[in-house]
């Protein structure tokens, strides 16, 4: 495993990766991007090619190409092996999983439940016959390892078993239940659609009921488990990220059959929700590759509420949304069958969602006044929580004109009011993936400056200043107490101010270190002498109030010598440094 790790950071840059999913911009020494971890206007996201490495301002994302792949692809380190792996052309060593490795057991069995189920498939006339007659091919079945179970209580526990797996393990894979004292088969009589993670990897099923009694869900899902979250996996994903990037926007379905006809028919830019509901978790993991999704709507459908919540959370999440209005009677599966250009047509005619909703409402309501009050319920929602004021003006005009309101302010009006839940207040809590908790060394502080100027002092062997002589000015400035937790919160996260400073200077010379040295020195003292002309005036005023007049006298004259330093301090900052910062 370690020589495999060494072998794709040999043939891997982190800016090669990285710049794979990000649009890189140069910066100094680094590059820069948005963050994909979290939700943001201005790039603070920057990597480091001479480090290997990337850190994010905004969140505290950090790590090398393995964590970056780990995070955006929502996998653990071994997936993110197999993905780097492929993308390097390095042929991964055989490894069998260790017994106490939990994780990889659960994988193991997975891999084996599925080579079972397609096997079974394969001798079954009836569930082929479903399958090909929804239009699926041979290579499709194949290629997505679609399977077949028997209406049996315990053919999958069964095989499992003869092949060394634990009931404990088939417990927490999500594939058998135990009721008492009797164990049995999530998954019977279904045909078995596996559910992948992004390296491609059998996490999860989704079987279908082939003969349906009127009893059983027709789709059943495995449960949450530690390899499956079901709040951030769709299907066909692994499959799907490669044309979303390269087309720049996702087509989102609601279930397999959906998925598997798009990509057959050459769609392979589509993704499905597999029947769960739709949360922020699936749209950033798409939002990561492309800010546009294209949704379709199919108007039969019985859950038109939950695709409304979806179009909410997009939009918070501030992604570009578009419908694709399915015709009466279809799903995209059926479309397709009958002609895949019906499909690319629904496609090419999709429209901003708040088109589509304006569209909608205005053919089912001709009388003006009811026309508005349905808009200002329905569609002002969703306008509010449009990122661009531009776009938001557009559509207050567009809605003045489909209800003759003269004046835009009374829309205006209403739209300020408009009150959101909260769960679609998601724009700030973007998947964030981790907090950077520093109290002392606060981003912006005129601490955490000098901080970055030690670092790159120290990690170019003391080449600008002599540091000891540095950190006496700073300890005689901060007084001991405060310079120690300093110092210690220093040495606690010194690489990344390392990283955080490249990124901040780009380069830096030395005669430039020695300007920002000396500014920030000034700021510090600067700080110093304010909080002291603080505590005095407080003193001098509690002097007055006890009638004290020698110890107020005293006091203001130290006040007026601590205006005068500060005075100094200004006239030197301006002369030395005003044509720098």
């Amino acid at each position: 495993m370690s020589s495999s790790v060494e072998k794709i950071k040999e043939r891997l840059s982190v800016e090669d990766v990285v710049g794979s999913y990000l649009k890189l911009e140069k910066a100094g020494n680094n590059l820069k991007a948005r963050c994909p971890f979290h939700n943001e206007k201005t790039p603070s996201f920057f990597v480091s090619p001479e480090r290997g490495s990337y850190y994010c301002f905004g969140c505290g994302a950090k790590g090398d190409i393995f964590s970056f792949v780990q995070e955006f692809e929502s996998v653990d380190f071994v997936g993110a092996l197999k993905i780097l792996a492929e993308k390097a052309g390095v042929e991964l060593e055989k490894f069998a999983p260790k017994i106490d490795d939990k994780r990889e057991r659960i994988y193991l069995l997975l891999e084996v439940m599925t080579n079972f189920l397609q096997s079974n498939l394969l001798k079954e006339e009836l569930p082929l016959e479903y399958l090909k007659k929804r239009g699926l091919t041979d290579k499709t079945i194949k290629d997505w390892r679609i399977g077949y179970v028997r209406d049996e209580w315990r053919s999958i526990y069964d095989h499992l078993k003869s092949k060394g797996f634990k009931d404990e393990e088939m417990e927490r894979a999500g594939v058998i239940k135990t009721e008492g004292q009797n164990t049995y088969d999530r998954f019977r009589g279904r045909i078995i659609f596996p559910i992948f993670d992004s390296a491609g990897r059998v996490i999860a099923f989704s079987g279908r009921i082939l003969h349906d009694d009127g009893k059983s869900a027709k789709y059943l899902n495995s449960p949450q488990t530690e390899v499956f979250d079901k709040s951030k996996t769709l299907y066909g994903y692994n499959n799907a990220k490669q044309s979303i990037r390269k087309f720049d926007f996702s087509v989102l379905v609601e279930g397999q059959m959906d998925l598997l006809m798009c990509h057959q028919a050459g769609f392979t830019n589509t993704v499905a929700s597999s029947g769960t509901a739709l949360t922020a978790g699936h749209l950033s993991l798409i939002k990561r590759i492309s800010n546009k999704v294209i949704m379709s709507f199919d108007s039969d459908n019985a859950g038109a509420k939950a695709a409304e919540r979806s179009w909410m959370i997009a939009l918070a999440l501030g992604m570009e949304v578009k419908i694709a209005a399915i015709p009466k009677g279809f799903d995209p599966a059926d479309l397709i069958l009958k002609d895949k250009e019906l499909f690319k047509d629904v496609l090419k005619n999709s429209v901003h969602l708040i088109d589509f909703l304006l569209n909608r409402i205005s053919s089912e309501i001709k009388d003006e006044r009811k026309l508005w009050t349905a808009i200002r319920t329905l569609v002002l929602p969703y306008i509010y929580l449009l990122e661009s004021n531009t776009e938001k003006s557009h559509y207050v005009s567009k809605i003045a004109e489909l209800t003759k309101i003269k004046e835009d302010f009374v829309i205006w009006d209403d739209l300020k009011k408009v009150k959101i839940d909260e769960e679609y207040k998601v724009a700030d809590r973007f998947e964030s993936v981790g907090e950077v908790k520093i109290d002392l060394l606060r981003k912006g502080s005129v601490e955490r400056g000098l901080a970055y100027i030690l670092a790159l002092n120290e990690s170019s062997s003391g080449k600008f200043t002599n540091a000891d002589e540095l950190k006496n000015k700073i300890k005689d400035l901060m007084g001991e107490e405060s310079y120690n937790n300093f110092d210690a919160e220093f040495k606690k996260i010194y690489n990344d101010l390392v990283f955080e400073a490249e990124s901040y200077y780009g380069g830096i010379d030395e005669e430039k270190f020695i300007k920002e040295k000396d500014h920030l020195l000034l700021n510090l003292q600067e700080e110093k002498l304010k909080k002291e002309l603080t505590l005095h005036m407080i003193e001098m005023k509690k002097a007055e109030n006890e009638k004290d007049n020698d110890k107020a006298t005293s006091i203001l004259k130290r006040c007026n010598d601590i205006a005068k330093l500060l005075n100094n301090i200004k006239n030197e900052k301006n002369k030395k440094f005003n044509k720098i910062y």
